[in-house]
């Protein structure tokens, strides 16, 4: 059953429900987008049809962002847990299914999905990680981008680009791409490579993870505003009674 925040319908489904739909759409025949939108995110869907469009077009659709789940609390169907981007990949990488599935990093810093790609194959041993791409290229470059993705037979691609890039590029290529899964994962692999520390597990676990990342990154706070805005949005459709 899915849940509407503002115009984004998601999957409510547990972490482990997540995995396993993931695995499901690798075993599928037609190729799947994967989306963990946030607040931010959903607040850009909402004026912006085009974006909304792609996120509702997703397989698997999973809130990577504690205020969806709290802004669900006021509807029908309310959000049982968040499933962070990050953890549902490692979540997946962990299983025997992940295993025998070819992936490829596309996103991030000159040098950042490659020691991704280090760590992870070291930490799931028989993990197959088949291509890396920084996420610096233009249009000129673009088809060379997607040409090294085809050719390396990857199964699954994990593409950080920032949103909504990320999402765009999967949308206006999906069909192109020759991959069973494609799905957006933000910053995903600084946290991969090590050159990012996650928030405590205590902060994670109270949904304060964002306190933690504004803490380490002040300058986020400008960012941080559109978390209010949400907020308030949400709680005026519920007391117009249209949540």
């Amino acid at each position: 059953m899915k849940t509407n925040i503002l115009g984004v319908e998601f999957d409510n489904l547990l972490p482990e429900a997540a995995c396993e739909r993931f695995l499901g759409l690798l075993a599928g025949d037609e190729p799947a987008a994967v989306f963990t939108p946030n607040p931010e995110m959903v607040m850009l869907a909402r004026k912006d049809e085009d974006f909304r469009r792609i996120l509702n077009g997703g397989r698997l659709v999973v809130p990577d962002g504690v205020g969806i789940v709290y802004a669900s609390r006021l509807t029908k169907n309310r959000i049982v847990k968040r499933v962070p981007g990050i953890e549902l990949c490692m979540n997946v990488f962990g299983t025997d299914e992940g295993k025998k599935y070819k992936w490829y990093f596309l996103g991030g810093k000159p040098g950042i999905a490659e020691m991704a790609k280090n760590v992870m194959m070291e930490r799931f041993d028989g993990l197959e990680i088949v291509g890396v791409r920084d996420g610096y290229f233009d249009a000129d470059g673009e088809e060379d981008v997607i040409a090294d993705i085809k050719a390396s037979g990857a199964d699954v691609l994990l593409v950080g680009l920032g949103f909504p890039r990320q999402e765009r590029w999967i949308a206006a290529n999906m069909e192109r791409l020759g991959v069973k899964v494609a799905m957006g994962v933000g910053g995903s692999f600084d946290v991969m490579s090590g050159t990012l520390k996650r928030a405590p597990k205590l902060f994670r676990k109270v949904g304060l993870e964002w306190l933690w990342r504004l803490l380490r990154q002040p300058s986020r706070i400008w960012r941080q505003r559109v978390l209010v805005k949400f907020a308030i949005v949400v709680l005026f459709r519920k007391i117009r009674g249209v949540m």
